[in-house]
């Protein structure tokens, strides 16, 4: 593979290619990508057949479970899930035939808040309303830079240009952020926030609303329920209460909440700044608040629910009633359970903390939790006593170097790719499905490890695992989640991810229905437009989307009002004299590009930003390396002096962190950067979520003399 360019074709992008899709072919083709099984030896590795890796699993899985229980055993998944044709559908199946009940995931390191607020107010974790920014003419940013992004869960081929598009249309955009980031640089005005007040501000502008008469639900009227409750919530937080906690005027916020109850068509949007920060439910619960109280949910140019044309499992849940949390918790902290995980933080305490339940063995797939999560050193140090840890995955990294096997997938040239996730947050029905351009041979796919590996955490030998048997149960069981009868429905697409992929094609509102709707989509037609289908605009209806127990929209919940409590108590302490937040590159995600060297050539983007005034404070100079420590650790970087950042705020990327002994990502080693997730206390949390709060976090920073 020599280039990677944009499909001028393409039916979405118009031959618009991230920086991360043109490197590609590097990532294909780089030395330090795994093509076979690993099996470590001490601290040695070798390489091993297929056979004799999947044998050493057993060794290993099968005494932990037989003298501890499958309870001793857990799983982490990582963010690269979601993008991998394989693993987005077979994940799942390592805990599901291994009898696992407890996972983790970066999702509670990302996302939390968001999936807990929707699954209160519309019944459902995934429905997800997103901003429809080809029609708006106020769109208002909170804690999201597109500009790196592009979007977060949110897809738009050029979001950035539409903000160009918003203000020659003669709108406007407004962007919230503690950071002057690439997208408040192209907006019309930039309101640097405090970090973690997010929600007060919110709060200002909701008592604006209900104050000035603002209030004007439109087509929602009648479909809300708890719309009293959540104004006479917001009345003692009136602009001027919250402006000093803020760091943004009340004159603004009381300009803001007036431009946004003036505009015909404004809608907010908050991501992952808003998700993972203390107070990151309230934020993102009163961003869904506002948009409803101006009656923009469902509303062109406002916030709507996509009507994708591939069916994710989420939209098909019919389940009604209240969201439950708290069915289990953590057996050391105690923490609850919450949309069926706990906070990524207590997994390291559960692997290294004596007593019943101890974690014995873990199976990661796709993640590098060691540079994701929070108190990073900590579950570094953990992983190191497991008595069995198997990972699936590409590369010898900082987590998976403590695995005693590593399964390796194939990279993303060597299988077809067709999203499900990011589709699901669009606002036109597109469908695209690509094939593989190189063949792996005889490597198996990751949904063939996948089955394989759970059948052996589920008591099977190795040499007697039927892979074929397997994927025909696991096909049947997600078939059925479509309300499909796999047994009464011909496929002629063999084993693996494709008969399920075809099943949501034809189960989504444009698919044929197996022969109900004649002329709907079918895998085979999606794959007979190489440059995608458009199938035009397309959003739910409210009616289509609500799972909740009253069948309306839920505005007010008492597990998510309860919280004021703690953000009037923090609102009564002084904020810390410098806290740090996290930012995020284009040609950065997360921490598993860094092996590839067009995404890290130029300057060093592992810097930690410093205001010039909080540099003349603590004696830093721009360039010098600076001892970065917080409750939790401490971390040496390189000082970048900027304004980009308000004075009390200094940022630091995450995923970061390399260069530790043991791996084997050579070009990611050369520019290590420092692992921002060791200075995040474990106790550093959205207590309605569990989501980790990596942002605001109190830290002091000195100069450091280390050569």
């Amino acid at each position: 593979m020599v280039r990677v360019r944009g499909d001028r074709d393409d039916v979405w992008s118009r031959g618009y290619l991230c920086p991360k899709g043109a490197a590609l072919g590097q990532l294909h083709h780089d030395p330090d990508r795994l093509r076979a099984p690993l099996v470590r030896d001490g601290s040695d590795w070798r390489e091993v057949s297929w056979p004799e890796a999947f044998q050493r699993c057993e060794e290993l899985l099968h005494p932990v479970v037989a003298e501890h229980g499958i309870e001793a055993v857990t799983a982490y998944m990582g963010n690269p899930n979601v993008h991998s044709y394989s693993l987005s559908r077979y994940s799942g199946a390592v805990p599901a035939l291994g009898g696992v009940t407890r996972i983790w995931s970066a999702g509670t390191v990302d996302q939390w808040p968001k999936n807990l607020v929707c699954a209160q107010l519309y019944g459902g974790a995934w429905s997800i309303p997103i901003p429809d920014v080809a029609n708006t003419d106020l769109f208002v940013v909170m804690g999201a830079n597109p500009h790196a992004s592009n979007g977060s869960i949110l897809a738009y081929p050029d979001l950035v240009g539409e903000l160009d598009r918003i203000r020659a249309r003669g709108g406007r955009v407004v962007v919230v952020d503690p950071r002057r980031t690439g997208t408040a640089e192209r907006a019309d005005e930039w309101l640097p926030i405090v970090p973690g007040t997010d929600a007060a501000l919110l709060l200002a502008v909701v008592h604006v609303l209900d104050a000035e008469g603002l209030v004007d639900l439109g087509p929602l009227a009648g479909r809300v329920r708890g719309v009293d409750e959540v104004l006479e919530a917001a009345r003692p937080y009136s602009p001027d209460s919250v402006a000093g906690w803020c760091g943004v005027s009340a004159e603004r916020i009381t300009a803001l909440a007036r431009q946004l109850g003036a505009a015909e068509r404004p809608v907010v949007y908050g991501r992952i700044g808003l998700c993972t920060q203390e107070f990151g439910t309230l934020a993102s619960w009163l961003v869904e608040v506002v948009n409803v109280l101006l009656g923009r949910l469902g509303a062109v140019g406002g916030a709507l629910f996509p009507r994708p044309a591939i069916a994710p499992i989420s939209s098909t849940a019919r389940r009604r009633g209240p969201v439950r949390t708290g069915r289990w918790r953590t057996r050391v902290r105690g923490a609850p359970e919450v949309l069926g995980q706990a906070p990524l933080s207590c997994l390291a305490e559960e692997i290294d903390t004596p007593g019943d339940g101890q974690v014995r063995a873990l199976v990661t797939i796709a993640g590098n939790p060691v540079l994701s999560a929070p108190d990073a050193g900590r579950l570094d140090a953990a992983l190191a006593q497991l008595d069995a840890m198997i990972s699936i995955d590409n590369y010898l990294n900082e987590t998976t170097r403590h695995a005693h096997v590593i399964l390796p997938g194939l990279s993303p040239l060597e299988q077809p790719h067709c999203d499900e996730a990011i589709w699901s947050f669009a606002l036109r029905a597109v469908a695209r499905w690509s094939p593989a351009v190189f063949d792996p041979g005889e490597r198996p796919h990751e949904w063939e490890i996948c089955l394989r590996l759970g059948a052996i955490l589920g008591g099977m030998p190795a040499d007697a695992v039927d892979v074929e048997a397997l994927d025909d149960e696991w096909y049947l069981a997600r078939a059925a989640r479509h309300g499909v009868d796999g047994a009464a429905v011909e496929s002629h697409h063999g084993n693996g991810p494709d008969r399920i992929v075809d099943v949501a094609f034809r189960t989504s509102a444009f698919g044929d229905g197996y022969g109900a709707r004649p002329g709907g989509i079918t895998l085979d037609e999606v794959r007979r437009h190489p440059h995608g289908l458009d199938l035009g605009p397309s959003s739910a209806d409210l009616d289509d989307v609500l799972r909740t127990a009253s069948g309306d929209i839920e505005l007010a919940h008492p597990d998510i009002l309860v919280d004021l409590d703690r953000l009037r108590a923090r609102m009564a302490e002084p904020h810390p004299p410098l806290v740090l937040i996290g930012r995020r590159h284009v040609r950065s995600n997360n921490s598993w590009m860094h092996n590839v060297p067009a995404l890290v050539r130029g300057r060093d983007r592992s810097t930690l930003l410093v205001h010039p005034t909080d540099a003349a404070t603590h004696g830093i100079v721009d360039g010098a390396r600076v001892r970065v420590t917080s409750a939790a650790g401490s971390v040496v970087a390189v000082a970048e002096i900027s304004d980009e950042v308000r004075p009390g705020v200094v940022s630091l990327p995450h995923g970061f962190g390399h260069g530790v002994p043991g791996t084997r990502t050579r070009v990611a080693a050369e520019r290590p950067g420092a692992n921002a997730n060791v200075l995040v206390p474990a106790g550093a949390l959205d207590v309605p979520s569990g989501n980790a709060s990596v942002n605001g976090v109190p830290v002091e920073v000195r100069p450091c003399h280390v050569p």
